[in-house]
């Protein structure tokens, strides 16, 4: 049933940050019913990689949710996801901040009907401010945040970390805010805005770095595939081409890293004896310990890192993902059919629940496929066909 069986959310919006907050929160139980423009449908029925006309990513993102098509351009539609508001514990958002206010859709609006209502909207920069109503994407969030600042080479350009960061990260802060809203009105019995920038949700992770700038004069910057100071902490070649990353920065790790390449002696060595030394020495130490994982396999080498109980790990692909035993015993490759009828895997839930588990009962659904189910809530079966041929739903 999950633990958030019970909930009711309004999803409105399209693309990543808000979608994917409504997949997690579906993912735990709640009810998501997913408002589409007729006709087009949320843009991520179409992106990515396809097959037979249909997103690979569109099962993922859309799962668990109800889709019900409604132009909310129109009065008709405003009025009929107005009224939808009224039984749902939650709207989730994710247009230009205004766009709510403006279709009478904004919390005040919702809340007078329906005191409880949490409205959570996700947005490039927050619902205030100077640059509330810029255009925000995640890729410039995560600019503004300063992650990319921080993120690839020392000799190029700030790199992208090869997935929606952004916009993940302000989809689990959407989540994290929903639950905490939902979690204070139980006793208050009272609903609020959740407001989610992403460009915040971005900042949030950026660790001591005012500090370390302001008050230590520090400007942290590109590093590569290693943290400065610290090391061994890097990746490492196999001999099969396959690349691991090995952490023994800690005295006692290295130790046992060193007994593993069987030059114990290593630990001792003035040069690397100690985590400033290890530090100041760092490229020279990664040439030694590279010399010594290139002999082995990446199987056999990281066998031996874990018999001595040095923290390692592959650097996986999707290939490898899909044949690693951990994933597939903690249920994280879930393999489910399309609509087209493919069978496809897909990320698993996150976290685990041991009494009340989420779970995958449908992959994202036809356009509309329960737009009349739905509205027959707020509509009688006369209004819905005068709807649907006036193009509203």
């Amino acid at each position: 049933m999950g633990p958030l069986h019970g909930i009711r959310v309004l999803e409105l919006g399209s693309f990543i940050a808000g979608p994917f907050a409504g997949q997690l929160l579906a993912d735990y139980g709640a009810e998501i019913i997913k408002i589409e423009p007729p006709r087009a449908g949320d843009p991520m029925r179409r992106w990515g990689i396809t097959k037979d006309g249909e997103s690979l990513w569109w099962p993922a993102i859309g799962r668990n949710k109800k889709s019900v098509t409604v132009d909310l351009r129109g009065e008709e539609g405003q009025r009929l996801v107005r009224e939808l508001a009224g039984s749902c514990d939650v709207v989730l958002e994710n247009f230009r901040p205004g766009t709510m206010k403006r279709w009478g859709l904004d919390y005040e609006t919702l809340s007078a009907a329906n005191p409880g209502i949490v409205v959570v909207h996700v947005s490039g920069f927050g619902q205030t401010g100077p640059g509330a109503e810029q255009a925000g994407f995640g890729s410039v969030a995560e600019a503004v945040g300063g992650i990319r600042h921080t993120t690839g080479s020392p000799d190029d350009a700030p790199a992208r970390a090869g997935i929606s960061l952004g916009d993940s990260l302000a989809s689990l802060f959407a989540v994290i805010g929903t639950l905490a809203a939902l979690t204070e009105r139980s006793t208050s019995g009272h609903g609020q805005e959740v407001d989610v920038a992403i460009y915040e949700a971005v900042f949030a992770l950026m660790e001591s770095t005012l500090a370390d700038y302001h008050v230590g004069g520090v400007l942290r910057t590109r590093t590569g595939s290693v943290l400065p100071g610290v090391a061994p902490s890097n990746v490492y070649p196999a001999k099969d081409d396959a690349q691991v990353v090995i952490a023994a920065n800690a005295d006692t790790v290295f130790a046992r890293l060193t007994e593993a390449m069987g030059r114990p002696e290593l630990a001792t060595d003035p040069r690397y004896a100690t985590h400033q030394a290890r530090g100041a020495r760092a490229q020279e130490l990664d040439a030694l310990i590279s010399a010594w994982t290139a002999t082995l396999e990446s199987d056999d080498l990281i066998g031996e890192l874990q018999r001595h109980g040095v923290p390692v790990g592959r650097i996986n692909t999707a290939a490898s993902i899909l044949t690693d035993g951990q994933f597939a015993a903690r249920d994280m490759i879930l393999w489910r059919r399309n609509g087209n009828g493919t069978e496809l895997p897909m990320n698993g839930i996150v976290p685990k629940f041991s009494r009340t588990p989420g779970e995958v009962a449908r992959t994202g659904p036809a356009l509309g496929a329960d737009t009349e189910a739905v509205l027959a809530e707020v509509a009688g079966a006369e209004q819905l066909a005068r709807l649907r041929s006036d193009g509203v739903i």
